[in-house]
């Protein structure tokens, strides 16, 4: 190698010196951030340390998982410490110099406070602190810093001193917000709205065609009819298809007067006199009285003998419009009535203390039976009733409360489930109304004060032959307003009459409870 070059001695020389310059300029470094730290050291001993650089790796001089740590020497224990927020070593020091809560009201503010930090065992006990001294602090807290004024929501100003241009005049603005308008006001304005068409599948595609929006309005109102014939409930659920159904199934009254005029939910199934008997054989006929005229001028030829006319029709009050119910819709609404398509249940819970086997006549010691059993009552349009006392769940019985199933053929060995029917009742019954002293049968308790409307009377067999029960129920609605009608029968009185010693003899009521009525969908129009 030859070192007599001398490209090669200034290159080594420019080399050396560039390291030099390097490890110089590095160690004033080292002595200047040496410097500026002990210049900057703070007098608490408790603050961190600004420490110089070491040859320890980075990725080593950091704390695992990027978590730092940082030790506070004032504090009491090592509970506190784990409490510490971010307010770092000075906590200890604002606890000590912040004053201690006197009133009641401060204490409530300072755990606030407190459970705002996390530390909830002091708060809890500041917030005792104070409802001992002020039962009402919170009330006193929400006053000082919530004020009701600062939630009001004042009104807009009616008449802006710079309006828009949409602002025609101060007819749009009200103090009182929008109009509330009454339910038949908006279901009128649905009046001239069409039957709109299904929105179509995408965007930019027609939508799909509607042929009943294009029906006349004649034809229309014919399916309502068909409708309302078949099913009223879901005559009723057109309504929530569209505007325009809304408005003809709330307004066409021909459809509502056809419904209450009918035999299949309307009032014409009603009876208002005994219409069958308890067994359900057809009464005899009445005949109804002539007058003959005085005078010679009778003519035979225009006497008849066939005045028979069924009793059940006689009494039948005249569906008119009144005030009372000023349309046919409010008419089936809310007049008394008897469902078919379900069944009246009642359920009756009540306890009586048992026997104890204890020898001492200690009372704690003794059990008690929580006795439940079960009401059944269902309506036939043509006057007969079903009535059953047990103690089998509704779910074990109403598809079985048939008249096909009251016979004598149940034994109580029998397992087949309409073995529940063993001790069905017969009966018939009728809604209140005025009666003749004719159309009164031999069983049926006298009495002489006119009947209001909405009372239903039963009269069903005994556990004997030689007994009748007598039942008297009133029609009345439970549940929200607007929502079923007449799916309750209130108890007002159950009797039992001996036939062979005309006797009556009341049964308390003390546990029964009323009758709600449950649809079943098996029954369907349950002729």
């Amino acid at each position: 190698m030859d070192t007599n070059n001398p490209d090669l001695e200034t290159f080594r020389k420019q080399w050396q010196e560039e390291v030099t310059a390097r490890l110089r300029a590095k160690e004033q470094a080292r002595v200047s951030n040496q410097a500026r730290a002990s210049l900057e050291k703070p007098e608490n001993p408790t603050e961190k340390v600004a420490l110089p650089p070491s040859d320890v790796p980075k990725e080593e001089a950091e704390p695992r998982d990027g978590i730092s740590t940082q030790a506070y020497h004032d504090l009491e224990n090592k509970e506190e410490r784990s409490r510490l927020g971010i307010e770092g070593s000075t906590h200890h020091l604002n606890t000590q110099t912040s004053k201690e809560p006197k009133s009641a009201l401060e204490h409530y503010e300072k755990a606030i406070e407190r459970e705002d930090q996390g530390n909830l065992g002091d708060s809890l006990k500041l917030y005792r602190q104070a409802f001992r001294l002020d039962a009402g602090v919170d009330r006193v807290y929400k006053h000082k810093h919530f004020p009701p004024s600062s939630t009001k929501i004042r009104p807009a100003d009616p008449n802006p001193p710079n309006p828009p241009v949409t602002v025609l005049n101060t007819a749009h603005h009200s103090l009182d917000g929008p109009s509330n308008i009454s339910t038949a006001q908006l279901i009128a304005s649905f009046s001239d709205l069409p039957i709109p068409s299904a929105p179509p599948p995408t965007e930019g595609s027609p939508p799909p065609p509607c042929p009943i929006a294009g029906i006349p309005l004649e034809i229309l109102i014919d399916i309502l009819f068909k409708t309302a014939i078949i099913d009223i409930a879901a005559f009723a659920r057109l309504s929530l298809v569209c505007k325009r159904l809304a408005y003809l199934v709330a307004t066409e009254d021909r459809v509502w007067e056809r419904i209450c005029h009918g035999h299949g939910y309307g009032f014409a199934a009603m009876h208002y006199t005994w219409a069958i008997s308890i067994t359900g054989q057809p009464l005899p006929t009445t005949l109804q009285p002539i007058d003959l005229p005085t005078d010679d001028s009778l003519d035979i030829s225009t006497l008849t003998l066939s005045h028979n006319i069924p009793v059940s029709t006689i009494h039948t009050p005249p569906l008119t419009l009144s005030s009372t119910y000023s349309s046919y819709k409010q008419m089936f609404r809310t007049r008394p009535r008897i469902r078919f398509n379900g069944c009246y249940i009642s359920t009756v819970n009540y306890h009586r203390p048992g026997a104890s086997n204890a020898p001492s006549n200690a009372t704690y010691t003794s059990p008690v039976h929580i006795v439940t059993y079960y009401r059944y009552l269902r309506f036939f349009r043509d006057g007969t009733c079903v009535s059953l006392l047990t103690t089998a769940e509704p779910a074990d019985v109403v598809h079985h409360l048939t008249k096909e199933n009251i016979h004598s053929h149940h034994n109580r060995e029998s397992m087949l489930p309409s073995a529940v029917m063993r001790h069905a009742l017969r009966g018939r019954w009728r809604l209140s109304g005025n009666l003749d002293s004719d159309s009164r049968s031999s069983g049926t308790k006298a009495t002489n004060e006119t009947e209001a409307e909405g009372d239903v009377h039963l009269e069903t067999e005994g556990v004997d032959p030689k007994y009748m029960y007598n039942m008297h129920l009133a029609l009345r609605t439970a549940g929200r307003a607007g929502g079923t009608r007449n799916n309750k029968l209130v108890w007002k009185g159950f009797w039992s009459y001996n036939r062979l010693t005309d006797d009556w003899a009341a049964f308390t009521l003390r546990n029964d409870r009323a009758f709600f009525w449950s649809r079943v969908r098996s029954y369907g129009m349950a002729w």
